[in-house]
This record gives structure tokens, sequence and C-alpha cells, in this order.
């Protein structure tokens, strides 16, 4: 407007012609920013004292003390601070399917993992990831350490089936580390069928569940453990007697090792391997020695 009435002068009403606006929009000055400054020094206030406050919270609040500042006016400054709170959701587990919990006919058919928590004497928490072949019942991998990601467990199977074998099915439950996509992609690329339980149904991942139970008390409620060196050295201790040594009702009384020897190519397919190598302790300590060590 101004450059058209100052270089071809034209007049005012040529010039809003031309533009197609009326005078009264070439006359309007916006008003001053004091009251924008003062709606968000008081939004600034607010959120520092009630972090959970959201908008409309706050608009009524201004409400309530006389303000009759327009919603969209106060929503407009109150993004600009950027104080939007951020809603966390919750990811929901898709519907899971109820399965029989079913012993399998031979090794590295279905393996079972799960999570435990303890803490060491310091209070300093840990974690133990456990997996189990359904089989036998034979502990085949107890990892011990602060932090346990997806990362960490696909590393941990991958060294497993090394020496191992790979499983066809691992049951699992809804952890953030089992439904994570890493390990999704990962059991894809090798084959591996994961088995999730229903959420809220432990009873459906029952062996690695007694498992955990047994683990519990024989090591972590007996023991108050200073470091996680010396919780790891019991643990593969404990090991390799629970494989080895210790009967286990549900095997008639067997120990793993001795059923999987005994039973363990009963049903096995012609293409699987005919060789399941087991733990094997790989440390000078052996189980009784700490026992009585403590003991005494």
């Amino acid at each position: 407007m101004d450059y058209s009435r100052k270089e071809h002068k034209l007049s005012l009403r040529q010039a809003c012609i031309l533009f197609s606006i009326s005078t009264s929009v070439y006359y309007y000055k916006p008003k001053l920013s004091d009251e924008n400054q003062m709606i968000a020094n008081r939004l600034t206030e607010i959120a520092i004292l009630n972090k959970r406050w959201g908008f409309w919270m706050m608009h009524h609040y201004f409400r309530n003390l006389g303000y009759r500042w327009n919603h969209k006016r106060v929503y407009r400054i109150y993004t600009e601070l950027k104080l939007n709170l951020r809603r966390k959701y919750k990811q929901r587990v898709p519907s899971r399917i109820k399965e029989p919990l079913l012993q399998p006919l031979y090794p590295n058919l279905t393996w079972s993992m799960d999570f435990m928590e303890d803490r060491m004497y310091h209070g300093v928490k840990f974690r133990t990831f456990n997996i189990i072949d359904d089989f036998n019942r034979e502990c085949l991998n107890i990892t011990l350490d602060t932090s346990i990601n997806s990362k960490r467990v696909i590393r941990e199977l991958e060294e497993l089936i090394a020496w191992r074998g790979k499983p066809l099915f691992i049951r699992v439950d809804n952890g953030p580390e089992f439904i994570a996509v890493a390990l999704e992609q990962w059991c894809e690329k090798n084959h591996i069928s994961l088995k999730f339980i229903q959420k809220g149904k432990p009873s459906q991942n029952g062996y690695i569940e007694r498992f955990n139970r047994t683990f519990r008390e024989e090591v972590l409620d007996s023991f108050s453990f200073e470091s996680l060196s010396q919780a790891r050295l019991y643990t593969q201790a404990w090991m390799w007697m629970y494989n080895n040594e210790r009967p286990h009702k549900s095997l008639l009384y067997h120990t793993p090792v001795d059923f999987l020897l005994k039973y363990g190519k009963l049903h096995l397919p012609a293409e699987c391997p005919q060789e399941f190598p087991t733990f094997q302790q790989n440390i000078n300590y052996n189980w009784k020695f700490l026992i009585l060590n403590v003991a005494n």
C-alpha cells in the first residue's frame, strides 16, 4: 500500500481497491504485546509450580482469578512457550493366544526364558536373565548384570546357540526386552518362533517360573552378595550342581543331564543333531566348596 502510494501516486482509496482490502485494515495497529508478555509470564510461573497442569487447567485457573483472556489466545502463547505436556501412552500388547504348557518330545524344541531381580547387600540392584530347555528343565544360561536390554538378550542367545544348537520355539512373557523389534527381527532371521504367554498369566510359562523359584530360594535368598563377580561365581557353581547333581521331581528324580542322556534321543527327528552339549563348570570353585566355605 505505502509503496504504491509513494511510487505510483495512487490515492488511499485506489490502493485499497487495487489490493482488495478495506481502509480499516490499513489503519489497524496491533495491540501492544505487554499483555501477551504478562500471559506468558503467568503461564511460565504456573508451569514451574505445577508441573502436571495442562492447558485447560491453567486456563480455568486464570478464569477463577478474574482474567477474561480468550482461550485461543492463551493456547497460542502456551504452545509458543513449548509448555505442551508430552503424553506417555502405554505400549499396547497384542492379544496372545493361550497355548497348553506341554513338555517337548526332544531337546532344543522349546526353550523358556525370563528375568529376575535382586539386590546386593549395599542396595545396588541387579538382574538375572535365565534360559532353560523345557525338555529336561536344564539350565542353559544365567546372565547377571545391572542392566540387560534386548541387544544383550540377542548376544547371549547367539553365544548359547553357538554351543548348544538352535531351538524351534522360545516361550517368553510380554516384557519390554522380549517384545522389542530387535529381538523379533533376530528371531525371524534365525527361523525361531517366539511364543508369548497371555498378559498376567505367568502359569503359562510354568517351567521357567518353577526354575526361578528354585534359583531364588537356593541362591538369591540364601546369600548376600558383595559384588556382581561374587554373585556370578555362586551362580555358575550352582548351575553345574543343578544340572548334574540335583534330582528333579518332574523328571522322575533324575538330574537334568541324566534325563537328557537317557531320554533325549527317543523321539529325536532325523534332521536334528544327535548331540546336545550341556553346561560345563568353567570355574575353580564348585558348589560344595562354596557352601562349606560360607558355613565355616
